[in-house]
């Protein structure tokens, strides 16, 4: 499949990642007015761009993340490669949650629903596994997919 010609991102475009000598994947999903482009990150690396990606629609992702795709598409750090329709559960904008504490320091949490937040103090089981709100820029992203980074690995 060729890259699409375009480097205006649209809601359900397959976003080409470049990492180390493979390529990961990612579905543009949100747009929010303060934290930009909202990606589902897909969990394989391919050795060389896959001709259907029918699969992206419905593959869990391996971490969502606001990234700065308008910008990343404009300086060909990834690239727009195909788009696929959202599926039911990528359409709803996800609840996220966020922290305050450093180190070993006890976590305070928030919750996030893309307009409003609200304090819980501990997570409850289960809410680890929510996406930690933030803008993330390409090196991170990049580190993030190599590694199998997972939300839940920040609790």
């Amino acid at each position: 499949m060729t890259p699409v010609l375009r480097t205006r991102p649209k809601i359900g475009d397959v976003i080409e990642i470049t990492v180390g000598s493979g390529l990961a994947y990612a579905q543009y999903t949100h747009k929010h007015a303060a934290y930009g482009a909202l990606l589902r990150v897909l969990p394989q690396v391919f050795t060389k761009r896959p001709d259907d990606f029918s699969w992206v629609s419905v593959a869990a992702p391996q971490f969502l993340t606001f990234f700065p795709l308008g910008a990343a598409c404009s300086r060909g750090i990834v690239q727009i490669v195909g788009a696929q329709p959202l599926s039911p559960e990528a359409s709803v904008f996800p609840l996220f949650r966020s922290s305050a504490g450093i180190g070993n320091e006890k976590r305070l949490w928030w919750l996030w629903d893309g307009s409003k937040e609200w304090r819980i103090g501990d997570l409850q089981p289960g809410m680890e596994t929510l996406p930690l709100r933030g803008v993330i820029n390409d090196t991170l992203l990049v580190k993030r997919i190599t590694e199998g980074w997972r939300h839940e690995m920040v609790v």
